[in-house]
């Protein structure tokens, strides 16, 4: 078998670019691997994660309870590895995955009581990496963003206009509680954690340089590869 390797974080903490940096990174050291995201728009198998994320089932995240939501995303990942990326993994390739079965961790958590979480993981990581059969990743790189950076990255990324947010991403509540969720997993699951935000002598927070964050992860995987 090959290496998997996560790259997760809350929406506006560069996930996409980290993952796509690093895999130029590691080409560039000769390494052969494949760069995959999470949920694959462009294929079928992502439908009911748009019909849920626009709104179809209801136009908050937990008008969805955590299970059905989870099956939305892990039905995407497993037509995704049958179809894509499996027989490089399986042939012994490396993968990197912006978001995998551990974003359903973090946001699906975040509907339920904090004493229910170690339930859900439970059941989530059998019944993806078991029942599905998808393969649990080696190591996760956890892109912590500070909540007020990461909402004003993501209002610039739709350059104010609010009515591109999915659910999700407009609900602020819910994105408080899938931070919480997510600190949460980064400690009790092992997960790399980055920290992506600095403050200056005034407080003022903003996001550490893509390079230097870039440098810091490609640390943490010299030890893992």
């Amino acid at each position: 078998m090959g290496q998997l390797i996560i790259f997760e974080g809350l929406d506006g903490s560069g996930k996409g670019t980290q993952t796509k940096l690093t895999a130029q990174r590691l080409k560039e050291q000769g390494r052969d691997l494949r760069q995959i995201t999470f949920p694959d728009y462009d294929s079928e198998s992502s439908a009911l994660v748009k019909m849920y994320l626009s709104g179809a089932f209801g136009d908050k995240p937990d008008d969805v309870n955590a299970y059905a939501a989870s099956s939305f995303y892990a039905v995407d990942r497993f037509a995704s590895y049958k179809t894509d990326w499996g027989e490089f993994y399986r042939e012994g390739g490396l993968v990197l995955s912006d978001r995998y079965t551990t974003s359903n961790a973090v946001h699906q958590c975040s509907k339920l009581p904090p004493m229910h979480w170690d339930g859900f993981l439970n059941w989530l990581f059998d019944f993806e990496y078991k029942k599905f059969g998808i393969p649990a990743p080696d190591a996760v790189i956890y892109l912590a963003v500070d909540p007020e950076v990461s909402q004003r990255l993501i209002t610039e990324r739709y350059h104010g206009d609010e009515s591109k947010k999915d659910i999700q991403e407009k609900d602020t509540e819910y994105l408080a509680r899938s931070r919480a969720a997510a600190e949460y997993c980064a400690r009790t699951l092992g997960w790399h954690r980055i920290e992506c935000t600095t403050a200056d002598a005034n407080g003022a927070k903003s996001m550490r340089s893509v390079e230097d964050i870039n440098a810091e992860i490609l640390a943490e995987l010299a030890g893992i590869l």
